[in-house]
This record gives C-alpha cells, structure tokens and sequence, in this order.
C-alpha cells in the first residue's frame, strides 16, 4: 500500500474528511468560462465537473451569456456552499477535498473545446481519426470561433484563452483559423495544449499567439519509442522529440512555461519515472501526471484498473519519493494521489 505522508497531503491540500467549507469557494464559476464544439458555455474548467450549460453561443453572444441569471445561479450554489450543480464524483478538487480558494470579480480563463479534429487516434481519447475541413462541424466552429473573437475584441480586461482541450489546435483548421484572427494585446495571454507533433511546422505561422504564449502543454504518453508509438497512434517518435527541441528553444526565446502530460496507464505507467527524466532532459517546467479517464473510446476500459497492483505501487512510491526530494512543483500528479487515497480507505 502506498503511504502518502503528511507533507504530499498538505502539497495538495487534501482534506481526508471531505468538510466542504463555505469560506473555501471554488472560484471557477466566476473566473472560468469554457465552450464546446456544440456552443455551449459552462461556468467550470471542465464539462463534466460542472454539467449544468449557462447558454449558447449559437444562440446568444458570450456578453449576454456571461453574467446571465444562470450563471448567477450556479455562482449562488458555490456561495450557499451546497455545490449542488457540481459532479462530486468527476471533480477532481472535491473528490480531494481540496476545494480552490479566491472570490474573482470577473472572467479570467477562457477555455476552448471548439473543434475535435486531430492528427491522431489514441485510444484512449477516440477510436477513429476525426478531422473537419468542410461541412456542418466545420463550418460551426469557424461561426463560434468568429463570436469568441468578437468579444476578444471588445473585452478590455486581462484573459488568458485555453487552446485545445478537445483537438489539436495545429491539426485543427478551426483553432488555426482562430488562432490567426484573434487579437494580439498585451493583457490577451494563451495557454496551448496539443500533441507536439505540428508544432514546428505550424507555430510560425501564428505569431501573435506565439509571442503571448504563457503556457504550452504536450501530451506524450510514452517515453520511448515502443511505447509512445503504440499509445499514440500515427505519431513517430523521431518526429515528437525533433519537436520538443524546437520547443525548448522556443521556451528559451519567448519565456513560456513548458508541461509534459502524461495519461498513466496499463501499458505506460512502467514509464512515470522515464517521462519526469525526459521532461528534466528537454527542460520542461512540469510534468503532469494524469489518471486515464473512461471516455467511452476502450471496450476493455476495466483492464485499466491497475491502482492497486504491486508494479503500479512500486512505481508510483518512486514517483513520490522524487516529489518529496525536490523543493518545487516540477511534478504534479493530483487524480494518482485522488485514487492512492480512494484505495487507503477501502483498505
């Protein structure tokens, strides 16, 4: 069994008896819209920790949807502390326990989940490659694109825009067309998350995104080739480590801070201490890493329950062992330690 000591809970912040308490406000209700590929707006980092759609942008523009009486609503069920909107059972901050802090007065985060076209079909994400072009889903998402740039255009406040928690937003003609029309200004700062595999090719071409970069992350899975290649399926190996040079030289010339992410798996969680080292070898910020989730993309998705078999324990009280021996967050790994806690008290 892994022991996790008083200082990783006090890192995260757990709470082990779950009291939500009513002056430990979530703030994402209030800093944090995010917007699907259908035009729904939610009040939440992600969808399916705050289900619960506050409006669409087909319908109406992100001014009048911010701000709404059903966005005040679900900020009230924050305030009231009974989170009743909220998913305790996908919210990664309650299943810990570890409610966020802050009362922000205005959004601060815009996340995009506009189009899922990507260059690859990773199991665990899609079971086929998706890629739009042309036609309805094409042609929605440069319509969404167009009103979130409007408003970009309009806001005066500073905003950081989430890239690419769906695609990939070099694969994507949508988020490139984004990319390329949205508004370059001082207080407008991007945060990208993509496979890595475009980056060379593509980052040029988006300049004004480029130089107000505060953030790339890379979804690897793998730190060798075997493993990378089997887990990301149309990716090379030759070709994402020639991009994570040019990424690293990049971060030196722009200042960008730089995450590798890693979906720990059955077939990749052997590697947690490869991808902190090669994190560590390209100089990374941080590496991050995450709990595979069922997206419905794996017909034998409980093959991945491998949280308490001895190699993933052994492997993940090393992890914890490095953790502990550095004096920063170079390595973040909340959902392992959510279910680390999950199996202690089963036990």
């Amino acid at each position: 069994m892994v022991m996790i000591n008083k200082r990783l809970f006090e890192h995260y912040r757990i709470d082990t008896n779950k009291n939500l308490d009513i002056r430990r406000r979530c703030p994402r209700p209030r800093d944090t819209i995010l917007i699907d590929k259908q035009g729904s707006c939610y009040a939440c980092e992600c969808q399916s920790w705050l289900p619960q759609s506050i409006g669409n942008l087909q319908i109406r523009s992100l001014a009048e949807i911010i701000g709404s009486d059903m966005h005040q609503h679900l900020q009230s069920s924050i305030d009231d502390g009974t989170y009743r909107y909220c998913n305790e059972n996908q919210c990664s901050y309650l299943k810990l326990g570890a409610v966020l802090h802050g009362q922000p007065d205005r959004i601060q985060h815009l996340r995009l989940a506009i189009d899922d076209s990507c260059n690859l079909r990773c199991p665990s994400c899609r079971k086929h490659l998706i890629f739009h072009k042309e036609g309805s889903a094409y042609s929605l998402g440069i319509k969404l694109a167009d009103k979130i740039n409007d408003w970009l255009h309009e806001s005066k406040h500073a905003i950081q825009v989430h890239i690419g928690s769906d695609g990939d937003p070099f694969a994507s003609h949508v988020y490139r067309y984004f990319m390329d029309q949205t508004p370059e200004r001082e207080n407008i700062k991007y945060s990208i998350l993509t496979n890595g595999l475009m980056f060379k090719e593509f980052h040029t071409r988006v300049p004004n995104v480029i130089r107000n970069l505060k953030e790339l992350g890379v979804s690897i899975d793998g730190a060798t080739k075997e493993t990378y290649e089997k887990l990301r399926l149309g990716g090379k190996w030759d070709k994402i480590t020639e991009n994570l040079e040019c990424m690293a030289e990049q971060k030196q010339r722009h200042g960008f801070s730089w995450i590798l992410q890693f979906v720990v798996q059955k077939d990749n969680y052997h590697e947690m201490e490869a991808i902190i080292d090669l994190g560590e070898q390209y100089g990374a910020d941080r590496v991050y890493l995450n709990k595979i989730e069922d997206w419905g993309t794996l017909d034998d998705f409980h093959s991945q329950n491998i949280w308490a078999t001895e190699g993933y324990q052994k492997q993940l009280e090393r992890v914890l062992g490095r953790i502990h021996s550095r004096q920063d967050r170079f390595i973040e790994c909340p959902t392992l330690i959510t279910e680390a806690v999950r199996n202690r008290k089963k036990s």
